[in-house]
């Protein structure tokens, strides 16, 4: 098996077409068709369907391509093993943070620690609203991530790490009384809100506890940027409900003054570390994931 077919599988599909991928693999449309020809020819399959819109993944397909990632992933980490025989930790790790949660608010610590303990992991950090991390880790594109929920789903294994209250911030214009008590669900009737997607699980938390109190949510807009949802905020062109780290983050950034107060009933989410159950961690990996659970544990305290 040629690596470079593989790498070439890869490209295509996460471009969505042949012509792109040719481009960005800088090699002739016709050579890299035949590539693919080859990889099909060799698994028995046919891996992708062509159409006007691009090219989409067969089952067959979908199980080369998570394969193809693991293996690539080991090639790299096979060549900085050899290249820091004898040395320290070397190689490539994807790490996903959910936005939205405590773990954002991670990214810089954990670039910074793991530079400073280990120099040759080359960190890939992502912060992603449209992507599934679950199964990015599945598909072999992140070794782990840091994300809203407890699982089950198959493929993946959660590590609950700790669990996220949610704050109402809003402005001074709203006449919310600035309480040190909780703020009733029901006393935001019509408030107008600003937050993220349908899709978020913040979201589904908030839609879920207005739900149960039979309470009018008001969105007004939704925001998936949270310096342009702080912004907004402290604008007075609504209000929020978030995860305690994010909202401290909006009250800290803003030069207007912000009420900040406990939802009740309690709204809130489990924060877990989320593995393959299928593929182990690699050493690199591993270094990571031990500063990782450092960082978390700071945050419970």
């Amino acid at each position: 098996m040629d690596i470079r077919r593989l790498k070439s599988f890869i490209v295509i599909v996460d471009s969505g077409s042949i012509t792109r991928a040719a481009d960005l693999l800088h090699i002739a449309q016709p050579a890299l068709s035949q590539q693919l020809a080859a990889l099909e020819e060799h698994f028995g399959q046919k891996l992708l369907i062509r159409s006007q819109q691009g090219v989409s993944m067969t089952d067959a397909g979908h199980a080369v391509y998570r394969h193809a990632q693991i293996i690539l992933r080991q090639m790299e980490q096979a060549q900085a093993d050899a290249s820091a025989a004898g040395n320290s930790l070397a190689g490539r790790v994807s790490v996903g943070l959910v936005p939205f949660s405590s773990a954002a608010t991670l990214s810089v610590d954990l670039l910074a620690e793991t530079r400073k303990r280990h120099p040759g992991i080359l960190l890939h950090l992502t912060e992603s609203v449209g992507q599934t991390y679950s199964q990015m880790i599945m598909n072999g594109r992140l070794e782990m991530a840091l994300l809203h929920g407890t699982g089950p789903i198959k493929g993946v294994r959660f590590e609950p790490i700790l669990s996220e209250e949610f704050f109402l911030v809003a402005h001074r214009d709203f006449a919310i009384d600035a309480d040190a008590k909780p703020v009733a669900v029901n006393a935001l009737d019509g408030i107008p809100m600003l937050l993220p997607p349908a899709y978020n699980f913040v979201r589904r938390a908030v839609d879920t506890a207005f739900t149960r109190t039979r309470t009018n949510l008001k969105v007004v807009a939704e925001v998936e940027i949270v310096r342009t949802l702080g912004r907004a905020v402290g604008d007075g062109l609504g209000a929020t409900i978030m995860p305690k780290a994010i909202a401290d983050r909006i009250v800290s950034e803003s030069s207007e003054p912000l009420i900040c107060r406990l939802v009740s009933p309690r709204i809130e989410e489990t924060l877990s570390l989320c593995v393959s159950d299928q593929n182990p961690l690699s050493e690199p990996a591993l270094a990571v994931r031990d500063i990782l659970l450092e960082l978390t544990a700071r945050l419970k305290d």
